[in-house]
């Protein structure tokens, strides 16, 4: 392998790192052990409380990350009904709740496929959609309130893949194109049962022809270089 000249591979993040810090991780061993600086990218984020299928772009590769970017995904997402949180998933506590009573599986199954098709959905604030050069992540931290415009995004598939009517949770496997915010599914999945609705776990599942299973485990990402046959290009 020639991480100077370009690499491409994925590693499955790890939860509660951003993908900034997973990739900044990656770099540093890449540019300890071969005794060079490695230019790197990743091709779509993840949220922190994610996991999953991030891809790595090295070298002059880096150039494909939009092509990347624009790859189908798949993600299984577990949603927890009857309440909400500000960013939509577990970074913030619960700041409502919201009656269940009604809400059964096959009400669940009638609702999911208006979601399914080019859609339009209004991103979480709590996100990296810029507003006036800003990220609104940083607005809403800054205790400022922000307004996001919907934009249109494309749903293949949603499969109902568990739903407990004790717990209210349910799961879910979506394949979507890109920009969907899951967290923003989940959302709106909650306001069209008459409820509340967010996420308590993602993983991405697939990028492309990229799975999980041939991802570069995080933690052992040190091992999987010092198995490979790299060179450098002069």
């Amino acid at each position: 392998m020639n991480f100077q000249a370009g690499e491409i591979f994925a590693i499955d993040k790890p939860y509660k790192m951003t993908s900034f810090g997973a990739l900044a991780h990656v770099r540093y061993i890449l540019s300890h052990t071969l005794g060079h600086k490695v230019k790197i990218g990743h091709a779509g984020t993840l949220d922190p409380l994610a996991t999953g299928v991030l891809i790595l772009c090295t070298g002059k590769c880096t150039k494909r990350i939009e092509e990347l970017q624009n790859h189908t995904k798949e993600y299984l997402a577990t949603l927890q009904l009857g309440a909400t949180t500000a960013s939509y998933d577990k970074e913030h506590e619960v700041n409502a709740t919201y009656p269940t009573g009604h809400i059964t599986r096959e009400r669940v199954e009638e609702v999911l496929p208006q979601f399914i098709g080019v859609v339009r959905q209004v991103p979480p604030t709590f996100s990296a959609v810029k507003v006036g050069g800003k990220r609104a992540y940083d607005i809403r931290r800054a205790g400022e309130s922000v307004e996001l415009k919907p934009k249109t995004v494309r749903i293949d598939e949603i499969e109902l893949r568990d739903f407990d009517a004790e717990t209210m949770q349910m799961s879910l496997r979506v394949v979507c194109g890109k920009g969907t915010y899951i967290r923003a599914l989940a959302r709106d999945i909650g306001r069209a049962l008459g409820s509340g609705a967010y996420l308590t776990s993602l993983r991405r599942t697939r990028v492309g022809d990229y799975t999980v299973d041939n991802c570069v485990d995080f933690d052992n990402f040190q091992e999987w270089l010092d198995n490979q046959e790299t060179e450098r290009t002069i």
